[in-house]
């Protein structure tokens, strides 16, 4: 993927942890000069640094198991990026591009559609692979900005927040997960006026619908 990236000529910065990978990674570099290669955990790579006051793409193969913690790091720097395209677990794919009332939908999907439009681009089964994974995985595409541009919320972390806690116990209702927050007889008035059933669970509720809630009710 790096090569490929790398012989379009635009400049790449390739984000690497594994020592094997860095110096493959590095060899690469001797072959395009357009490569910069940041060795380095993700999770603490400053994308703003790495942007240098210009837009970026982002592309990668995400580890499985912090798949959640990358994507909460790259929307915290939203504002930098056009696009993102990423092979990560089929099921947590699902999840991100997932609508309101189905099985998959929550806090990730709320909170990737938040930031972006996300899209399965391709579904890759585990025999694609070398050695093969024990579970299948999707290119997702996710292409910014998402919801946020349309709802231009005042305190983008303080929403996340709230939906966090909506999601809280998933099979709860609103008026449950809420308690902490708010007296059910205000929440139960702020979903009639919202024309939602009190015993709306957050399952139920578009990213919009989440977000005239909050406003409700801060």
């Amino acid at each position: 993927m790096t090569e490929y990236l790398a012989a379009a000529g635009a400049p790449v910065y390739a984000v690497e942890l594994d020592p094997p990978l860095i110096a493959e990674l590095q060899s690469l570099a001797g072959k395009f000069p357009n490569l910069t290669v940041v060795p380095g955990d993700v999770l603490k790579t400053d994308l703003t640094v790495i942007a240098g006051g210009r837009r970026v793409k982002l592309y990668g193969n995400l580890p499985y198991y912090i798949t959640s913690p990358i994507l909460h790091r790259f929307f915290e720097r939203a504002e930098l990026i056009d696009e993102i395209h990423v092979v990560i677990q089929l099921e947590v794919a699902f999840r991100l591009v997932a609508r309101p009332g189905t099985r998959d939908y929550g806090y990730l999907s709320v909170l990737t559609q938040y930031y972006s439009r996300p899209e399965i681009a391709l579904k890759l089964p585990a025999g694609a692979f070398r050695p093969p994974p024990e579970v299948d995985s999707a290119l997702v595409s996710m292409r910014l900005p998402g919801e946020n541009a349309k709802l231009r919320m005042e305190d983008s972390k303080r929403f996340l927040d709230f939906v966090k806690a909506c999601f809280a116990q998933k099979r709860k209702t609103l008026v449950n997960n809420l308690r902490g927050s708010a007296e059910p007889a205000r929440i139960k008035k702020a979903l009639a006026e919202l024309r939602l059933a009190t015993s709306a669970r957050a399952e139920e509720l578009s990213v919009a619908q989440l977000a005239d809630l909050h406003r409700s009710l801060v």
